[in-house]
């Protein structure tokens, strides 16, 4: 069974999502696909564009799991935004939200989300801790949370970019899906040039490679700009609050779940 957690998200208070309107932004539905028996909702404070969420991509081995086995192991790996730097407690951290989410979604199959973030990691030394994990942990998708610390500490964006495209790939070679979580938002590095950079790389490789990317930075900016009355952050301003990383969690299960009953595009259509 699953790791069981203490915070559920806002069942009832939340708006569902428009599963269908997610769908049709990405590629196209499996037609022998059956939709979640329930979406899970969007909580009132967590909305954003659909533009703004996330670009889903197919994640064929994830769904693979679920349909032969009906479970399936995710590894979150990243810095303080997946281990949780400024939850009042694990069970707040994204990891153990997206759990309950989208076992509340995905209804009759058991999903495990296995927390790997490592405060301060770079992409490239997160990049040499993957190949670990992915041998101890054996999962069916990956999801990546990175890029923040790049920028701050000023990676190249060239550097970066290479990084994070040789991982996907050797992803990729190990049939394990891939799911990017970019930078966050902050007014901070609204005007930061090289912030932008690092930004942009991560999106040009998610598209290049044709793997989902969650536009943390766009939601985040969103919700800063037409929920000025809620918090997000922590006291330091810089991490995630609970309420932050229900968000986090809320948008990166759209993308998950709009990616399990995607299919790609014939060709010539």
């Amino acid at each position: 069974m699953a790791r069981k957690v203490a915070g559920k998200i806002g069942a009832g208070s939340g708006v569902a999502l428009a599963l269908a309107a997610s769908l049709a932004c990405a590629q196209e539905r499996a037609p022998d696909s059956a939709p979640p028996e329930a979406a899970p909702p969007l909580s009132p404070a967590c909305e954003a564009p659909a533009g703004d969420i996330a670009a889903p991509a197919m994640l064929p081995h994830f769904a693979k799991a679920l349909r032969d086995r009906k479970s399936a192991r995710i590894l979150a790996i990243g810095s303080s935004s997946t281990s949780g730097v400024g939850a009042s407690s694990d069970a707040k951290s994204y990891p153990a939200q997206l759990e309950a989410i989208l076992e509340g979604a995905l209804k009759g199959v058991d999903v495990v989300v296995e927390n790997r973030g490592v405060a301060g990691e770079v992409a490239a030394v997160t990049a040499e801790r993957i190949k670990s994990e992915v041998a101890r942990e054996k999962p069916d998708l990956l999801l990546w949370q990175l890029g923040t610390n790049d920028a701050l500490v000023r990676i190249a964006p060239d550097e970066f970019e290479n990084t994070v495209r040789s991982t996907i790939r050797w992803l990729k070679a190990n049939e394990i899906d891939v799911v990017l979580v970019g930078l966050q938002y902050s007014s901070r590095f609204s005007r930061d040039e090289e912030y932008f950079a690092i930004r942009n790389a991560l999106q040009r490789v998610a598209t290049a490679e044709n793997v989902a990317y969650v536009r943390r930075y766009d939601a985040m900016r969103f919700i800063a700009q037409n929920h000025a009355n809620l918090q997000m952050m922590a006291r330091d301003n810089f991490h995630l609050n609970d309420l932050g990383y229900q968000c986090m969690a809320e948008h990166i299960a759209r993308a998950v779940i709009v990616g399990v009953f995607a299919k790609r595009r014939p060709s010539g259509n």
